[in-house]
Parts: structure tokens; sequence; C-alpha cells
């Protein structure tokens, strides 16, 4: 298997030592940037297969990192992860607002941040459903060309807007979406609709698929993700 490579941008130089330190041992390729800027370039250069990026960087930031990466038309499928010393709740939402594909909080486990990548890399190579395509996972599947959802084998009855919920989050399932994210997702753009609606609507979803309704699970001050089969 070829290994995969890590772009680490992290302008303090001992951080970025351990990370590069515990990632290598476990058969990883690093490549680091001790600044904005120069991570554009690395990456551009570099191709990596995931980024790890702080946030208070020298030069660019690491929000404006994220998003130009986002943005680019040959480096936006490459996942983010931000590592940060920023943990409040507006943190982590501007985080996955911009982009990210996981946020994790200083100081961190090098055991956990392993898991992590593994994970991200894991969805970044999982090819996306049609949009048409059925979805099983756990014991749910849903069908989107008959809009039509079955618990364990028995159909429940769901409203467009419960159905579109449940289908864009069981189509990515470890991924935390913060509310905007959803409304974008299910309603487009500029809808209005509040943080407290799509609460409401979460709720009424669980209620409905009964047990199965634990599957969405609350990321507490950012949003929800549908949970990964192990």
């Amino acid at each position: 298997m070829v290994p995969k490579k890590i772009l680490i941008v992290e302008d303090e130089e001992d951080v970025q030592e351990l990370i590069q330190y515990n990632l290598r041992k476990n058969g990883f390729l690093c490549e680091s940037a001790l600044d904005g800027k120069t991570a554009l370039t690395k990456a551009d250069t570099y191709k990596p297969d995931l980024v790890l990026l702080d946030l208070m960087l020298p030069r660019i930031d690491g929000l404006q990192v994220c998003r130009s990466l986002k943005s680019s038309s040959t480096l936006s499928k490459i996942p983010v992860i931000i590592l940060t010393a920023k943990g409040t709740e507006s943190d982590i939402v501007a985080g996955l607002e911009a982009g990210a594909d996981d946020y994790i909080t200083k100081p961190f486990s090098p055991q956990v941040l392993l898991a992590r990548i593994k994970a991200v890399l894991r969805r970044a190579e999982a090819p996306p459903p049609g949009e048409n395509a059925t979805i099983r996972i756990h014991n749910i599947e849903i069908d989107p060309g008959r809009h039509r959802t079955f618990v364990n084998g028995k159909e429940v009855e769901l409203t467009s807007t419960e159905f579109k919920m449940l289908h864009f989050l069981a189509a990515r399932p470890g991924w935390v979406f913060t509310r905007y994210q959803i409304v974008d997702a299910v309603h487009g753009p500029d809808y209005p609709v509040t943080d407290r609606s799509v609460d409401v609507q979460i709720v009424g979803l669980r209620k409905k698929l009964g047990k199965a309704g634990d599957l969405i699970e609350t990321v507490r001050g950012v949003g929800y993700r549908f949970r990964e089969e192990d």
C-alpha cells in the first residue's frame, strides 16, 4: 500500500516535531509548513492526502488557508483536519463552515489524532453514493428514488424535510455538520430558518426512527452527525 502523505501546518516547532514523529512511526509520509502562505504553496506542490492545520498562523491564518484549499479547483478534495488551541463553540463552527473535515483541540492525544486521521482518510476514499442510490447503513434503508425509508424492514413515514435531513447525514456517516450546513443542504442557501427549528426537526426525525434515532448524534455546540458503522 502506498503511504499516505500528510502536510502538517503548525508554527510551533516542538508540536510539529511531535506530530511528525508519531505519524512517521505509523507509516505516513510528512511535510511541514510554519505559516499559512508556505502551507498553500506546499499543498500545491506536495499534493498531500490530508492537511493538519493550525488556526493561529503567521502570514495567512488557518481559516483563510482552509477556505483557499476548499475553493481551489485542484486542492478542494484534500481533507483538512484543524488542530488548534482555539476550542470555543464559535471557533469550531467557523472551522467546519470554512470546510474542515474534522476539528481537534489542543492538548491532544497522539493516539486520538491518529485515529481521527485514519477515519477522515477512510471517508475521503469512500465513493460518494449516487444521488438516487439506495443507502443501507446499520438497520436503516433509505431509497431516494422512491422517497421511502425503512427501519428493520418496516417503512417509516417522513416529511420531505425529515427525509432530506436523514439522507444528507446518512450519506456521510461520521461527518459533523453545523445546523447552517444542514439547512443549506436541505433547503439551499439563504433559506430563512433558525437553529432552533433545525433542532426541532431533528427531534421529530429521531422520534419517528425509534431506537434508530440514536444514530443521529448531537455534537455539543456544533451540530449533528450520523454514526459510522464499526
